[in-house]
């Protein structure tokens, strides 16, 4: 969607378009600072590693560049889980799509999983920038410069900003790092474009968005989302959603004593759907079990993994 910032797109010679990889280890902020910079809330956000688990395109509009952010799963060490493979792979794939690659890390903190996704690009001769997020929950700034000496010193980035994407702080300084190195071009979508997934997969995504806000320490990886019924009609979508979750004892716990869990998922999916779409939403949700679905390819695929 069109934002304050957003001016009239050009087809000149200086104007650059191109896709920019945000990738990094799981729960370093990649999603929220998609969204902060897309305007959107259109990348789910949770506490768990696997919050993310498509490629989501995101779409930044500006006088001179437009941005086609994609953000990844996290990428993490594997587990023997089918899931875990396919969303290694998604991420991978990701990194030789892109025009430029933005390595988000926590400001201050460089750990092993950290060094892993730099060894994995440092082989691309794809521009590579290092966003420093969290900026501010650094109570101490000048903290910031020997973090960021010690971490480049062997490690040849393109350039170093830090940000927050929660504060949004240094939005315009990422921005402009990336627009210029990406490569000359007309822009690829309408100003008043955010994104290229539709409302069905936006709606699943938001469902669960609040799986994960719930019920992270008792269901963090076996659920999924699929939309059984999208109707857009009168100003107003009738959607119909199942949750699929691996046990019967899982499927308990989403629908709670007296199904109290499963409303108040339904009643705030519902809400954020009504604010992203801009009309009204009628939700209605089952919870069935299909065992062992995140290690089975045949259920990935159904699910719309690797898409």
């Amino acid at each position: 969607m069109a934002t304050p910032e957003t001016a009239a797109v050009t087809d000149g010679g200086d104007h650059r378009c191109g896709t920019a990889a945000v990738v990094g280890r799981p729960n370093v902020g990649k999603s929220s600072l998609l969204n902060a910079l897309v305007g959107e809330r259109l990348s789910i956000t949770g506490p768990k590693a696997q919050t993310t688990r498509h490629r989501i395109l995101g779409i930044v509009t500006r006088p001179t560049g437009q941005i086609l952010l994609l953000d990844t799963p996290g990428l993490h060490r594997p587990d023997a889980r089918a899931i875990s493979r396919q969303l290694n792979r998604t991420a991978r794939q990701v990194l030789g799509d892109a025009d430029v690659i933005v390595h988000v890390v926590e400001a201050g903190r460089w750990g092993e999983e950290d060094e892993g996704v730099w060894q994995m690009l440092s082989g691309s001769s794809r521009p590579k920038l290092l966003a420093l997020n969290k900026i501010d929950l650094k109570k101490d700034k000048s903290t910031l410069l020997p973090f960021i000496a010690k971490v480049t010193g062997a490690r040849p980035y393109d350039a170093v900003v830090p940000v927050s994407a929660r504060a949004r702080e240094g939005l315009a300084e990422l921005e402009q790092a990336i627009i210029e190195r990406l490569p000359a071009g007309p822009a690829l979508h309408g100003e008043d474009e955010f994104t290229d997934r539709n409302e069905r997969f936006l709606a699943a995504e938001l469902v669960r968005e609040q799986l994960m806000l719930r019920l992270s320490q008792e269901l963090p990886y076996s659920a999924t989302v699929e939309i059984e019924q999208f109707d857009d009609k009168d100003g107003r979508c009738q959607i119909g959603a199942v949750i699929w979750v691996e046990r019967d004892g899982q499927k308990s716990i989403v629908i709670g004593a007296g199904g109290a869990q499963l409303k108040a998922i339904g009643t705030a999916a519902r809400h954020a759907m009504e604010r992203l779409f801009g009309r009204r939403v009628f939700l209605r949700l089952w919870v069935k079990v299909r065992e062992n679905w995140s290690d089975d390819e045949a259920a990935l695929r159904r699910f719309g993994y690797g898409e």
